[in-house]
């Protein structure tokens, strides 16, 4: 399974979101630091839940980065956070 696809799967069990983009941004980042040919190296992550509700930014965006875990945090060099 690719990185977007489990960044999908982990958001979507975790936060059960309203709103779920999550857009692999990588080719974007070509000659940039952290960009590796032929892998997925950053993303973007557009996401809606009543679970952020009342939560500080910061406090958010610990819990998505819980939510990945190393295996998908440890294993990309970027990911953006847009909170709708």
């Amino acid at each position: 399974m690719d990185y977007r696809s489990k960044i999908i799967v982990k958001l979507n069990e975790t936060f059960s979101p309203r709103i779920l983009k999550v857009i692999d941004e990588s080719e974007n980042h070509r000659g940039h630091s952290g960009f590796i040919e032929g892998q997925q190296t950053h993303f973007q992550v557009q996401i809606e839940s009543k679970i952020f509700k009342g939560m500080s930014r910061i406090a958010r965006e610990r819990e998505i980065h819980r939510a990945l875990g190393d295996e998908i945090i440890g294993n990309i060099h970027a990911i953006s956070i847009k909170f709708l």
